[in-house]
């Protein structure tokens, strides 16, 4: 491993170095799909785990812009991943409106660092989601994103539907979901189904009804993560009519 440096951030670059762990670097470069085509190509990893960057994200959570979009820009995993989790605690001790509104967009700004599947779930739904909650003027966005050809654009704006499921506003998880369901990516298909299975945590009606006017044409790991909660029996014959349809 190249020695971390960071010019705005001596300090922490020392913890970092000191807090390097190569066996578990390589266990997770291996998980996150690191290797020539994979989804996860060229990052580098450290080792450090994610209760050890949630405690630093405290520690350094009042640096200045130029310090975080350091991190953000790190080849490392675990540095943008703590720039991202600092953008979170960013945008939840904010105040006001405008305070929340320009953390909310500093995220957003620098969403090409949420470049695998961890970095987008941990934050996604804590800042993005959570402003449109409050700013569903502002939810044309999503669509955007959803249509993007970038892989991580489009699961930002899937996953950040979970803090709108959370608040039982399900329009635009539905439509989403619709929007994406024939995506050709395997990471999109477990992030429709786990937004839908969270959907039908709160409304099973409501997802029952999704399945059985688009079950036949989801595709299979998506359609397995959405009805994970139903009996082994409802399970049983909503993957039988997907069989069937290919058939």
């Amino acid at each position: 491993m190249d020695k971390i440096k960071l010019k705005y951030n001596l300090e922490l670059a020392k913890i970092l170095n000191n807090a390097y762990n190569p066996e578990k670097a390589q266990i997770l470069a291996r998980f996150f799909k690191t290797g020539a085509g994979q989804y996860g190509e060229g990052d580098k990893f450290l080792g450090i785990s994610m209760p050890s960057l949630h405690h630093l994200s405290k520690s350094w959570a009042e640096m200045s812009d130029k310090a975080l979009e350091e991190l953000l820009v790190s080849p490392y995993h675990e540095i943008r991943m703590l720039g991202a989790l600092i953008m979170v605690l960013r945008y939840q001790a904010a105040k006001t409106d405008l305070a929340k509104s320009k953390a909310m967009k500093f995220y957003l700004q620098h969403r090409t660092s949420l470049n695998n599947w961890d970095l987008v779930d941990v934050t996604a739904p804590k800042v993005w989601g959570d402003y449109l909650t409050t700013h569903v003027f502002a939810r044309k966005d999503l669509y955007k994103f959803a249509r993007s050809k970038n892989l991580w654009e489009r699961r930002l704006a899937m996953v950040a539907c979970y803090a709108l499921i959370r608040n039982n506003d399900f329009k635009d998880t539905i439509a989403l979901s619709l929007l994406l369901l024939n995506d050709q990516e395997d990471l999109m298909h477990k992030a429709v189904g786990w937004m839908l299975r969270e959907l039908g945590k709160r409304d099973v009606k409501l997802l029952t009804k999704f399945i059985i006017e688009n079950g036949a044409r989801m595709p299979r790991t998506c359609l397995r993560y959405a009805i994970e909660h139903f009996s082994k029996e409802e399970r049983q014959k909503y993957l039988q009519i997907k069989y069937q349809s290919r058939n």
